[in-house]
C-alpha cells in the first residue's frame, strides 16, 4: 500500500486530505475551497484515506446536496481506494446522501423510540402544498374578506421558520412583509397543518430535519447515534442553514472527525434559508478551534479572471481572506463594456456569440448569465430570431412563463376572437368563470357576427359580475385599435396585473416580466406583426431538469447565476452589471443582502475560463414613470466594481465610435434635403 495517490494533489489539498489522519485525534477540519481549486477531488481524496488508512467505511457519514453528487463522490472514493490498494474496493459508503435521505433512515431506524409509526410517508413540496391548502381551507382562510396569503407563500413561509429557526414574526417582517398582518392565523394554520400531518403518518421535507435535530436534543440518543460515527464530511457546507449545522454540531460536539468543506464567497442563497455564518463562525464552534485549509489555487480560470474576481470579493466586510491564483497565463483581462441599452446588450452578446464560434469556441462553451430569469427576455427574442440555438436554465424560458402566456393570449383573442385556444384561456383568467362556462361563451362567439356584440350579450355567473364589464371594454377597446400599438399592449397589462397579484405570490417578480415584453412589444410596428414573430418559431420550454434541444448539436447556454453555481465555459457574459440588477434593487434592503448580491457577481465571474465579459446598458426599461415618459432610466456602473480596482478590467464601448484619418470622432453629417426641393423649382 502506498500513498503515491496522493502525490496529484497540490500541498493544500493534501494537508486537508491527511489532516488528523495518524495523529492523537482527528479534530474539526474547516476546507475553504475556492471557485474551481478542485475541491470535490479533495474531498473525495480525504476520504478515500481515512479508508485506505484504517477506517471503517461503515463508520463513515458523507453528506452533499444532491444524491447524483453523493454518487459521484463515492464512485471517485472507490476508485481512488482500488488505485491505493491495488484490489477492487470492498465495502461501499452506507452512509453517503443528502440531509434530508440522511434523516429519512435515521427517522426510521429509531421511529419506535421516538413516536414515529416507521411507516410514515413523505411528501415533497407539491403534495405538503396541497396538504397546506386543505387545512387552509378547513379553518375558513380561502374565504377571508381579505387576501390571504396562498398554500404556496404559506409553505413558504413555515418552511423558512423551520429551517432557520426563527420566530415566525421576524420572519415574516423579513422575508413575506405583506403577510405579516396575518401572523397569528398563520400560527393557528401551521399548528393545525402538524396536527394533520401527524394524523396522517406523514413528514414534509423540512420535518426530516427537524424531527432529526429534535431527536439530538435528546442526550441518550444523540450519544448513540453520533457514536455510530468515526468521521462525519459535509460538502457545500456554505449552504447549510441553522438547522442542518444545529444537527451537524449535535452529533459531534467536540467536532472529533468532522471535516466541512465550503466557500463562504459562494454562499448565494439565503432565499432558501441558507446562512453563510454557519462557515464563518464554525472554526469557533469548538474549543481549541477548529483548524483551516485553504485552497487558493484556481484551475479553471486565467489570472486576470481571477485578480479581477479577487478585487470584486476583496472589498467584502466579511470573510475567510484567500486570493485565488493560477498557472494559466492570459493577456486578456476581462472586459467591462458599455452598451446603450438591453436591445444593444442582446446584440452585442449576439454577435460576440457568433464571432467565437466562428474562430472555433463552441456554442455550448459559451454561457451567458443574468441576475433573474426576466433579464434574459430581450436576448432571448434576439436568439430566437437569428436561428440561435439555446438552452435555458433557472426558470421557464421567458415566452413559456404562465404569465407571459396569458397576456399573449388575451391579445391573439382581440386579434383573432376565432383562436379558441387563446378565448378559453383568457376567460378562464376570470374569477367564477371555469372551463364549461367558458365554452359556452366561446360557442356564442363563434356563432355571431361581431364578437363584441356577443360578449356584451353574456350574462357572466354571479361570482364573475365584478370582473366581466372590465374585460368587456378591454375587448372593446383591442378590437377597435382605439389605444393604438404598442398602447395596447399596456392597455393589456395594466387590466391584467390585478389577476397576476391574485394568481401568483411572486407577482412583484413576475410584473417585472410583463414590462420587458413591453419593452420588446414596442419594437414592432403593429400587434399582428408582434404575434406573428414571437409565435412562428417561439423557444421550447426548459427547466433546470430539462435535457438539450434534439434539433441541434450546439446550443448556448442562458442561465440564472444561481443555477450556474459549480458549471464552468470557456467564454461567459453576464447581463445587467449595473446598480439595480446586480445587486437587485430587491435585494439591497440591507447589508447582510448588499454583500450576497456581492457573492453572487463573484460566483458569476469565477466560471468563467478564458474570456469574461461583463456588460453595462446605460439605459434601462423600467415602471412607474409618467404616462408620457420615455420609459427609461440611465443605470450606473455596479457598486461592486468601484473606480479603484477599474484598472483589473478592459472598458470598452459598443458600438466603437468610429474616428476620422487625423483620430477625431466624426461629425455628424447634415444633408440640406429641404433645400434641394426647392432647388427643383428655382429659375433657370
Amino acid at each position: 500500500m502506498t500513498a503515491a495517490y496522493l502525490e496529484k494533489l497540490n500541498p493544500d489539498q493534501r494537508r486537508a486530505a491527511e489532516h488528523g489522519v495518524g495523529g492523537p485525534s482527528a479534530g474539526p477540519l474547516l476546507v475553504i475551497a475556492g471557485a474551481g481549486s478542485g475541491k470535490t477531488n479533495t474531498l473525495a481524496h480525504r476520504v478515500a484515506y481515512l479508508v485506505v488508512t484504517g477506517a471503517n467505511p461503515r463508520r463513515i457519514l458523507l453528506m452533499t446536496f444532491s444524491r447524483r453528487a453523493a454518487a459521484e463522490m463515492g464512485r471517485r472514493v472507490e476508485r481512488i481506494v482500488a488505485q491505493a490498494t491495488g484490489r477492487a474496493a470492498g465495502e461501499g459508503l452506507d452512509w453517503s446522501g443528502t440531509f434530508h435521505a440522511v434523516g429519512a433512515r435515521l427517522l426510521r431506524e429509531r421511529a419506535g423510540e421516538i413516536g414515529l409509526d416507521p411507516a410514515f410517508t413523505i411528501h415533497d413540496r407539491s403534495d405538503s402544498a396541497d396538504l397546506m391548502n386543505l387545512v387552509r381551507h378547513e379553518l375558513g382562510f380561502s374565504r377571508t374578506r381579505k387576501r390571504f396569503p396562498q398554500k404556496a407563500t404559506c409553505l413558504a413561509s413555515y418552511s423558512r421558520a423551520v429551517n432557520e429557526q426563527a420566530d415566525l414574526d421576524a420572519v415574516l417582517k423579513k422575508a413575506f412583509p405583506w403577510c405579516a398582518e396575518w401572523a397569528d392565523e398563520l400560527r393557528r394554520l401551521f399548528a393545525a397543518y402538524v396536527e394533520t400531518k401527524q394524523r396522517q403518518n406523514v413528514l414534509d421535507y423540512d420535518d426530516l430535519l427537524l424531527y432529526w435535530a429534535e431527536m439530538l436534543a435528546d442526550q441518550g440518543l444523540a450519544a448513540e447515534i453520533g457514536g455510530r460515527f468515526d468521521h462525519v464530511l459535509v460538502d457545500e457546507y456554505q449552504d447549510t442553514n441553522r438547522l442542518q449545522a444545529r444537527i451537524l454540531l449535535a452529533l459531534k460536539p467536540d467536532g472529533s472527525g468532522m471535516t466541512v468543506v465550503g466557500d463562504d464567497a459562494q454562499s448565494i442563497y439565503s432565499f432558501r434559508a441558507a446562512t453563510v455564518r454557519n462557515i464563518l463562525d464554525f472554526p469557533n464552534e469548538f474549543r481549541p478551534a477548529a483548524a483551516v485549509v485553504t485552497l487558493a489555487r484556481n484551475y479553471r480560470s486565467t489570472v486576470p479572471i481571477l485578480e479581477s474576481a479577487n478585487a470584486v470579493i476583496g472589498l467584502a466586510k466579511e470573510r475567510f481572506t484567500k486570493n485565488l491564483w493560477s498557472e494559466r497565463k492570459s493577456g486578456d483581462r476581462p472586459v467591462l463594456v458599455t452598451v446603450p441599452d438591453e436591445a444593444q446588450q442582446a446584440n452585442y452578446v449576439v454577435e460576440k456569440v457568433l464571432e467565437n464560434r466562428e474562430v472555433g469556441t463552441a456554442l455550448k462553451a459559451q454561457a451567458v448569465l443574468f441576475r433573474a430569469s426576466h433579464h434574459s427576455g430581450p436576448l432571448e427574442v434576439e436568439l430566437t430570431r437569428r436561428n440561435i440555438p439555446f438552452v435555458k436554465f433557472g426558470g421557464l424560458k421567458f415566452l413559456d412563463s404562465q404569465h407571459v402566456k396569458d397576456v399573449l393570449a388575451t391579445l391573439r383573442f382581440a386579434e383573432n376572437p376565432r383562436d379558441r385556444v387563446a378565448g378559453f384561456r383568457v376567460l378562464q383568467l376570470l374569477p367564477g368563470i371555469g372551463p364549461a362556462t367558458a365554452s359556452h361563451i366561446l360557442d356564442s362567439v363563434e356563432e355571431s357576427p361581431g364578437a363584441a356584440s356577443a360578449l356584451a350579450r353574456v350574462e357572466p355567473p354571479a361570482a364573475a359580475d365584478e370582473h366581466w364589464p372590465g374585460f368587456l371594454q378591454l375587448f372593446v377597446h383591442l378590437a377597435g385599435r382605439m389605444n393604438g400599438w404598442p398602447g395596447e399592449f399596456e392597455t393589456v397589462r395594466r387590466w391584467y396585473e390585478p389577476h397576476l397579484e391574485r394568481a401568483f405570490d411572486d407577482a412583484v417578480v413576475r410584473a417585472q416580466d410583463l414590462h420587458t415584453l413591453e419593452q420588446i412589444a414596442a419594437g414592432y410596428p403593429s400587434r399582428e406583426r408582434f404575434l406573428t414573430e414571437l409565435t412562428l418559431d417561439p423557444p421550447d420550454a426548459t427547466s433546470d431538469e430539462a435535457g438539450v434541444p434534439l434539433r441541434d448539436e450546439d446550443y448556448l447556454i442562458l442561465s440564472t447565476i444561481h443555477s450556474a453555481k459549480g458549471q464552468e465555459w470557456t467564454q461567459v457574459f453576464v447581463l445587467n452589471c449595473i446598480d439595480g440588477c446586480i445587486p437587485s434593487d430587491l435585494g439591497a434592503g440591507t447589508s447582510e443582502e448588499i454583500e450576497e448580491e456581492r457573492r453572487l457577481l463573484y460566483v458569476a465571474m469565477t466560471r468563467a475560463k478564458d474570456r469574461l465579459d461583463l456588460v453595462m446598458p446605460q439605459r434601462c426599461y423600467v415602471t412607474g414613470q409618467a404616462r408620457r415618459a420615455d420609459r427609461h432610466v440611465y443605470a450606473g456602473r455596479t457598486r461592486f466594481i468601484p473606480d479603484t480596482i477599474l484598472d483589473r478590467f478592459a472598458v470598452r464601448l459598443w458600438p466603437p465610435v468610429l474616428a476620422t484619418a487625423d483620430g477625431r470622432s466624426p461629425s455628424p453629417r447634415r444633408v440640406d434635403l429641404g433645400a434641394r426641393m426647392r432647388g427643383m423649382w428655382a429659375a433657370k
